[in-house]
């Protein structure tokens, strides 16, 4: 594969989230990340340490801008009356640079919130929210992918 042109990176700010459809206009940012837990394993007869994974963790995080009360209340009710509610995220990459325009999708399902900031403000600041999330490793799936081209 030859030289990648810089223009050809992808811009966070074509980033897209929508929460349970919905898509989310005020996104500021998106990570969904998957963190395996290793245990080492010593092989009889060498020195070598390998490793195995034992389980994984998956959860991420999104800061949306403070335009609405997006999601406080139904998860607030949820707590209260002792539901666990669960979503669906759905991120997807889709710079213009990108060669023919090719996008990256993840579809994450069974999220659910580990954190709800009730309200959080500081004078002559813009407000944002951030909502820290988990999810199950089989609940993931990636439909769309940008493959790897020439030039």
């Amino acid at each position: 594969m030859g030289k990648v042109p810089g223009y050809r990176q992808i811009n966070g700010t074509w980033g897209q989230l929508w929460w349970d459809g919905e898509l989310v206009y005020e996104l500021s940012a998106f990570e969904s990340k998957i963190k395996p837990d290793r245990e080492d394993v010593q092989m009889a007869g060498s020195l070598d340490v390998d490793s195995k994974i034992t389980k994984v963790k998956c959860d991420g995080k999104f800061k949306i801008k403070k335009v609405f009360s997006r999601g406080q209340k139904k998860l607030l009710d949820a707590w209260k009356a002792g539901t666990d509610p669960r979503s669906q995220l759905i991120g997807k990459l889709a710079d213009p640079d990108t060669k023919g325009k090719a996008s990256e999708r993840v579809v994450i399902n069974n999220v659910w919130f580990n954190e709800l900031s009730l309200m959080d403000f500081e004078a002559g600041k813009a407000l944002e929210m951030e909502f820290p999330f988990g999810f199950t490793l089989s609940d993931v799936d990636f439909p769309d992918t940008i493959p790897v081209q020439e030039g």
